[in-house]
């Protein structure tokens, strides 16, 4: 069995529906509308997307990387306008007063989930991450919204103030800097944050547990990012990416699981990620 077909064994065994139709659009010509009827069952009646879209904490409740999730799916199958709309209504309720939201809420609480989906704050404060991965999807589909403007604002405040940026702040960051809409402000702040990309990538493809590989930040090769690694080194990740696919059919996560029923989940994202980033280097055949 070919990778894809032993993928798809994989995802129709295991995964959400939501992994499944997204499968079936992306590798079978299958139905947009049922890949947006899936996402729609996880917005709530705040207008935000929670109930778990991000598998690693059980909430219910609305939560700022559920958004950045279900507009990265929308950004797969094309831009559901009400949809977005009622998603940035939401996204405005939950700013802060610097303009961006934060990483996550004290609602989170309220269910079990990862350890670093937590916060002892009532009001946490403005986060690059995941304000920033918002911002860029939203610029890259010419979204017109108040909120925009403001989380725009404070994505280039937090750039000049701050010097510090984790590996997942970086993958956030650089996707804003792809779409934003001051080009050449956007591609001088990329120069300046190459060095600190390549010091939170695991350049050796043999490299073991919860690291980012290129590919992480150059899913694509016309992405911004791949500029910063050589054709040599993507050619080894996407080797390795390839041997990763187990016996199953499915890729594994990298990070301790809330429960065997999310690690399952998760899993399905992960495969469908790694079939879509192969699929973009023309791995797939």
């Amino acid at each position: 069995m070919t990778i894809l077909a032993r993928a798809e064994t994989f995802i129709l065994n295991n995964a959400r529906l939501l992994e499944r139709q997204r499968f079936s659009y992306l590798f079978k010509k299958g139905s947009r509308d049922a890949v947006l009827s899936a996402l729609k069952a996880y917005q709530n009646a705040d207008s935000g997307f929670g109930n778990a879209l991000e598998p690693d904490k059980r909430t219910a409740s609305s939560q700022p990387i559920d958004q950045e999730i279900a507009l990265r799916i929308l950004d797969e199958i094309g831009l559901n306008g009400q949809v977005v709309k009622e998603l940035c209504n939401y996204l405005q309720s939950i700013t802060t007063p610097e303009g961006g939201i934060p990483f996550v809420l004290p609602t989170v609480t309220d269910a079990p989930s990862a350890p670093w989906w937590q916060t002892d704050e009532a009001h946490p404060p403005a986060t690059l991450n995941p304000t920033a991965s918002i911002a860029g999807l939203l610029h890259k589909h010419k979204v017109n919204h108040p909120w925009l403007a403001k989380a725009t604002e404070f994505c280039w405040q937090k750039l000049e103030q701050s010097a510090e940026a984790s590996e997942h702040d970086l993958m956030c960051i650089l996707l804003f800097l792809e779409h934003a809409p001051e080009r050449e402000r956007a591609g001088e702040t990329f120069k300046q944050m190459a060095d600190k990309v390549i010091q939170h990538t695991a350049l050796d493809a043999n490299t073991e547990g919860y690291v980012q590989s290129p590919l992480i930040y150059a899913p694509r090769p016309n992405c911004w990012a791949r500029s910063l690694y050589s054709n040599e080194v993507i050619d080894a990740h996407l080797d390795a990416l390839m041997q990763k696919q187990q016996s199953d059919g499915g890729w594994p996560i990298s990070w301790p699981a809330v429960s065997p029923g999310c690690e399952l989940e998760y899993r399905g994202v992960v495969t469908l990620t790694a079939l879509t980033t192969l699929k973009a280097y023309g791995r797939l055949g």
